[in-house]
């Protein structure tokens, strides 16, 4: 049995619980700014690193059966979950009419959606095209760019997200566990540390800009910038998207700590915390004594919320909707 990389394991569960984190604040950010500077340097790079870690983990999919596999490990699931969460949304809002669309994905499910599609990106530039990352790396962000002109059809099937991150999960494909190692040298952590720093007070020094550019979700048209230089906006975005997912891997524990074996479950939290933070999202709790503490309240129920999802009782319950297969407990 391989054993598992520590690294790797830190580096999903944190990046889960800031995916938590950032979705139970989303709701607040418009009436306070600490929250708002908070969310979007949180949003620069958790899911661009978090799709990064997930092109790291490809390189062995390629094989004999992959669409049968992509088929069952991503689409079944995200069709079974765009009812669940459907179902859940028009009971829990009190909604006049029930629609269930499989074109446009319920919240979080784009993920399951973009993954397939990167998959299937990913063997037409390496394995049909046989790309070098020189090559495949700017075709993939010149994707990213022309998609913002999309419009209005952006959201289905998830088509902005897809080629908006898909260099992000390219890279991940090509990368070398030695650009890891890498980082870790002493002043490049000290550098990540002030990274981080900077650009959290950069973003309350200038809170105008729209923080749809961090979604990837959305055309150029709805970020309201002029069309015209857009695309040199997101080719920024994407170099401090870099920088930004480059500090956090730097900072990434390689020991073994309490939170590690959670790592391996990060996506039973991406499908399950949906329904725990919609249902806070509905109930209006707002911040209550002050910002500060209800950061804090919100932080450590993050965390909480992410180990509970994480642990053996609950994958083995989801199990069978995920992985489509049962499950009996087992100690780690």
């Amino acid at each position: 049995m391989t054993k598992r990389d520590y690294y790797f394991d830190n580096a999903k569960f944190l990046l889960i619980f800031l995916v938590v984190f950032g979705h139970a604040i989303q709701s607040l950010i418009e009436t306070d700014p600490l929250l708002l500077s908070l969310y979007k340097t949180i949003y620069f790079f958790h899911m661009p690193a978090f799709i990064l870690v997930a092109g790291y983990f490809a390189k062995g999919i390629y094989k004999k059966g992959l669409f049968t596999k992509l088929i069952k490990k991503l689409i079944i699931p995200y069709l079974i979950f765009q009812l669940i969460y459907t179902l859940y949304y028009y009971f829990l809002r009190n909604e006049q009419s029930l629609t269930v669309d499989p074109f446009n994905p319920q919240w979080s499910l784009w993920f399951l959606i973009s993954m397939f599609f990167w998959s299937l990106l990913l063997l037409l530039f390496v394995h049909v095209m046989k790309l070098s990352l020189k090559a495949a790396l700017p075709i993939s962000i010149a994707l990213g760019l022309l998609v913002g002109f999309i419009g209005d059809y952006s959201t289905i099937l998830s088509i902005s997200r897809t080629f908006v991150f898909f260099p992000f999960f390219l890279l991940g494909y090509y990368a070398d566990r030695s650009w890891f190692y890498a980082l870790k040298k002493k002043p490049l952590r000290l550098a990540a540390i002030f990274s981080l720093t900077s650009a959290f007070l950069f973003m309350i020094l200038v809170p105008e800009w729209s923080n749809n550019w961090l979604l990837g979700s959305h055309s150029y048209e709805n970020t309201g910038v002029q069309t015209e230089i857009s695309p040199l906006i997101r080719i920024i975005i994407y170099t401090v998207n870099i920088w930004l997912v480059a500090s956090f891997f730097a900072l990434t524990p390689e020991e073994n700590h309490f939170y590690t074996k959670w790592g391996k479950n990060t996506l039973y939290v991406y499908l399950l915390h949906g329904f725990i933070i919609q249902f806070y999202r509905e109930a209006d709790f707002g911040v209550f004594i002050n910002p500060y503490v209800s950061l804090l309240f919100i932080m450590i129920s993050s965390w909480l919320l992410t180990i509970l999802l994480s642990t053996n009782w609950v994958t083995a319950f989801a199990q069978p909707l995920i992985e489509l297969k049962a499950s009996r407990l087992k100690r780690r």
